[in-house]
């Protein structure tokens, strides 16, 4: 049982929840860590509090680690509460892998991309991986300015989707915008300005949907590269809405249109 705070253990869970990097991604959470081994990420640690045993969830959850041959470290109750960022922890803590995509896999079928750029929100990026992945977009870019996908905040707001959607980050937009033009991939710029309503245009053709952020939107030279501009009406004397709320609304209706 690990009991101390300044425990080797310890100090290296919190390292990853201070900052990200060095390959590895922190989960919390029973949900969270059944989704990354679903997915097949490699987890190479866990720390678990005496009460995840209590649960036939848990008890399970340890189960399958302990098939997979995984390090699970015994964690005093309030130690690893000291970690966590939750009111109330479930009681594990994991670190693992960070996934890597092959980008060709963001083509396959008929392309729906997503594009964010500047989202510099975690909880934001994770939402738009999140509603990407149920809208049927079969991947993702996080140009320049984004969170890191794999932060804390982050992968809480995707729940999963961050360890299968197809991702691509650390590109400049107007390298994003470049290589779907040369697929021949429309883009599609959303913007509160003047652009064609969302729902009169045809999304059901191989495009990608360029969203930026909610303070900032998209840069006047992103917009002119892009096949269009699309906007979302809104009535009262709403100006803009939280971008993963805007990347649903323009991801479903292209899923709405290729039902038909």
């Amino acid at each position: 049982m690990i009991r101390s705070r300044s425990n080797a253990v310890v100090r290296r869970f919190r390292a990853l929840k201070e900052r990200t990097g060095d390959g590895l991604a922190l989960l919390e959470g029973i949900k969270l860590l059944e989704e990354a081994l679903a997915a097949g990420v490699e987890v190479t640690e866990v720390a678990a509090s005496p009460r995840l045993r209590k649960s036939d969830r848990g008890r399970r959850l340890l189960e399958t680690l302990g098939q997979r041959r995984v390090a699970v470290r015994l964690m005093d109750e309030d130690v690893l509460g000291s970690v966590s960022e939750v009111e109330t922890s479930q009681g594990v803590l994991a670190l693992a892998r960070r996934p890597s995509f092959d980008e060709e896999a963001m083509f396959r079928a008929r392309p729906l991309v997503l594009v964010a750029v500047g989202i510099q929100n975690p909880g934001n990026v994770g939402a738009l991986l999140r509603v990407a992945e149920a809208a049927g977009a079969t991947g993702a870019y996080l140009a320049e300015g984004c969170a890191d996908p794999f932060a804390w905040k982050a992968l809480r707001g995707s729940m999963g989707s961050a360890f299968r959607l197809p991702h691509a980050r650390r590109i400049a937009a107007r390298e994003a915008l470049a290589r779907l033009g040369d697929r021949g991939i429309a883009t599609f710029a959303a913007t509160s300005a003047a652009g064609e309503r969302y729902d009169q245009v045809d999304l059901t053709r191989p495009v990608a949907l360029v969203v930026g952020s909610e303070g900032a939107g998209l840069h006047e030279d992103l917009l002119a590269r892009a096949s269009a501009r699309v906007t979302i009406p809104m009535r009262g004397a709403v100006e803009s809405l939280n971008v993963a709320v805007a990347a649903g609304i323009l991801l479903f209706e292209a899923a709405r249109q290729r039902r038909r």
